[in-house]
């Protein structure tokens, strides 16, 4: 009888022996696993869980595709939303009922970029970007811009400053403070010429030997281009394609070379701001005493403020949890 005691204590001892940390019943490792591997099952189960996942699909929004629009030309794309199932019930599950507030997002990709599109003119963002952008384009006006500088500064606004070549070789100590001051640099062309009248060989010529003076006084390499008063053709848009920028126009114009009373200025330009504005502006004396008013009034409309880039931009803003 002893002898079979000790041949099964023996043969138990081989037997756990044989077992890896992984297969061992009685491991903490492997009690570790199964309490793992229940998880899913136990949210699968989960009437909370099933809760979300079948009332996802009422807050998802579709990403939107970049296009060509007949009037708007290139219009970027957006991203859409959808409900991160898994994290939304981490966020509820301490109160065990389904609460939109604490709906986790993330963000989708559409199918079509800015960046698939061929060649064409931009005049603004996606229309359900709850955000604008001020295009500063600058060849004169040196007096006005410190006051416009310091009063983005003071709203933490970054805006894009299409910057004349011929103007930054005269003036590299402004087109310095300008890039220091975070703002986004774009080409003006080099002597402010109409565009579509150009060779292609002058336009060839404008827009690079703009980019270089402006890569050898800032080291910034512009992506954007805005042809001077707005005057452009399909050769001009193809040649700035070709040098590795997008031409960009406006969808609200200031009219600041008018020098217009500041208040009625600023008026005009809300009434006709939208989401995905592009609000062309000057260093003007118009535009320096009624730039305050004029972001704080694109604020309160609940739109943000960003340079070109981030107007393009295919993210959105405030994506991931609910307010």
């Amino acid at each position: 009888m002893k002898k079979i005691l000790i041949h099964g204590c023996v043969f138990a001892i081989i037997l756990l022996m044989t077992y890896g940390a992984v297969q061992n019943p009685f491991s903490s490792q492997y009690i570790g696993q199964l309490k793992e591997e229940a998880l899913p099952v136990a949210k699968m189960t989960d009437s909370l869980y099933e809760e979300i996942k079948d009332r996802a699909p009422e807050y998802e929004q579709p990403a939107i595709d970049a296009k060509i629009d007949r009037v708007w030309k290139a219009i970027p794309g957006y991203n859409g939303l959808e409900v991160d199932v898994e994290s939304s019930y981490n966020r509820m599950k301490q109160e065990g009922r389904f609460d939109e507030r604490y709906l986790v997002f993330r963000e989708t990709k559409p199918s079509v970029h800015l960046d698939d599109l061929p060649p064409s003119p931009v005049f603004r963002g996606n229309p359900e970007k709850p955000m604008v952008t001020l295009l500063v384009n600058v060849a004169w006006g040196n007096e006005h811009l410190p006051t416009m500088l310091k009063t983005m500064n003071k709203y933490d606004v970054k805006s894009t400053f299409f910057l004349d070549g011929s103007w930054v070789k005269k003036h590299p100590q402004l087109a310095t403070m300008i890039v220091e001051e975070g703002h986004e640099i774009g080409n003006h062309a080099y002597s402010h010429p109409d565009m579509q009248r150009l060779t292609r060989e002058r336009m060839d010529e404008e827009i690079v030997q703009t980019n270089e003076v402006i890569k050898a006084t800032i080291e910034v390499t512009p992506k954007w281009f805005a042809p001077p008063s707005g005057s452009y053709n399909d050769l001009v848009v193809q040649r700035a394609a070709e040098h590795g920028m997008r031409t960009i126009m406006w969808s609200v114009d200031t009219i600041d070379w008018r020098n217009p009373d500041p208040n009625e200025m600023v008026d005009r330009v809300l009434s006709k701001v939208h989401p995905g504005a592009m609000i062309l502006m000057h260093p003007t004396e118009s535009s320096a005493a009624g730039l305050e008013n004029l972001i704080r009034g694109i604020q309160d409309r609940g739109l943000h403020i960003g340079t070109v880039s981030d107007l393009m931009d295919e993210s959105r803003i405030n994506a991931g949890v609910t307010p």
